[in-house]
């Protein structure tokens, strides 16, 4: 289901999730507005997770949001690189339609990129949360080109870009720490080369727009430091044959209401 969206004065939208559960300031002419992937990401943690958890590029921060709304006993750290992005998170962390979460919310600015001691320095610790989400921009360089540069940073992926952002989750999770990944398909081989020898017990969700059609999207979990074995779990179907109405499945997790694994 889209938000319902409000214009705010300066190119915003103040955005209802989760059927009015939280709020998200947005901009309204560039850079990236969240819908369902985000939501789809936030609904690969259970609703009675508990601890820290660190949503990597988080944008505006509308999958640590979502997250933060539904599972109540974790704290959120919402970390993004780009400072004007960083400022629509951080209006959306003091609105007082999110006051149930505040107190459970903090902004970081740090690029996910970075290794070693400057990762350290810019506030990302080893060992320290027990998930990390991630919406990473996974588009070419020659997907629908954009003159809008905020939004290609969200949007176009670089060389090596999956090897960073898993090593640092590898690197800022907790021994038995979990990982979700929403990507395409055809990243999946990439994704799983990354996270050999860090994570186990990998379960890849395939998410279709309807039934007879190939998969869109992927959400890939893992626990680092397991030695269990992939798997391949049920697929996600967004919407029937024929019709734009969600299934219901999917009009559970896009809403809050359910967790996807």
């Amino acid at each position: 289901m889209s938000p319902m969206s409000s214009p705010l004065p300066y190119g915003e939208t103040l955005d209802a999730f989760h059927r009015g559960a939280f709020r998200l300031v947005q901009p309204s002419l560039k850079g990236h507005r969240s819908g369902i992937d985000a939501m789809i990401l936030a609904s690969a943690v259970p609703a009675d997770f508990k601890g820290k958890i660190a949503d990597l590029g988080a944008g505006a921060g509308a999958a640590g949001l979502a997250v933060a709304s539904r599972c109540t006993e974790t704290h959120v750290t919402l970390i993004e690189r780009s400072p004007e992005m960083l400022l629509y998170a951080e209006k959306s962390c003091t609105l007082p339609e999110n006051a149930h979460m505040q107190g459970r919310l903090s902004c970081l600015q740090a690029d996910v990129t970075m290794a070693g001691p400057a990762r350290h320095e810019a506030g990302l610790a080893d060992n320290h949360f027990d998930y990390v989400i991630m919406n990473p921009p996974f588009n070419q360089h020659n997907d629908r080109a954009t003159p809008d540069d905020l939004k290609a940073q969200a949007h176009v992926m670089h060389e090596g870009m999956f090897e960073s952002w898993i090593r640092t989750a590898s690197g800022i999770l907790r021994p038995r720490g979990h990982i979700a990944i929403i990507a395409r398909p055809a990243n999946i081989s990439e994704i799983l080369t990354c996270m050999e020898r860090r994570f186990g017990s990998i379960a890849i969700v395939p998410i279709h727009a309807r039934p007879e059609e190939a998969a869109i999207r992927i959400v890939i979990t893992g626990i680092k430091g397991s030695r269990a074995p992939v798997f391949l779990a049920p697929a996600l179907i967004l919407h029937k044959s024929s019709g734009h109405e969600f299934t219901p499945r999917a009009e559970s997790l896009i809403n809050g209401c359910d967790s996807l694994l």
